[in-house]
């Protein structure tokens, strides 16, 4: 048995997939807070779970590019130089 509070907790998207894979396996799944929305506000809501996640993507990576660039033990890349 799979016990889940909320299906975008198992799987932002495909939640039926899971469903289907522990209907085939003989496993029950049960979703604590089940409700159901619209179709549009679903659609809402999964395009805000989209952005939220590629969001945090770009900010993890911008905040990495700047440790790269602070680190000392890192080579720097060398300034371009105007050839004319």
């Amino acid at each position: 048995m799979v016990v889940v509070a909320h299906p975008d907790r198992l799987a932002i998207w495909g939640f039926d997939l899971f469903r289907w894979l522990c209907e085939q396996n003989s496993c029950s799944l049960m979703v604590l807070n089940q409700t159901s929305l619209s179709p549009e506000r679903e659609m809402v809501e999964d395009i805000l779970a989209i952005l939220h996640c590629f969001s945090s993507r770009l900010y993890r990576r911008s905040k990495y590019k700047t440790q790269v660039k602070e680190d000392p033990d890192l080579p720097q890349p060398r300034a371009k130089s105007s050839l004319a």
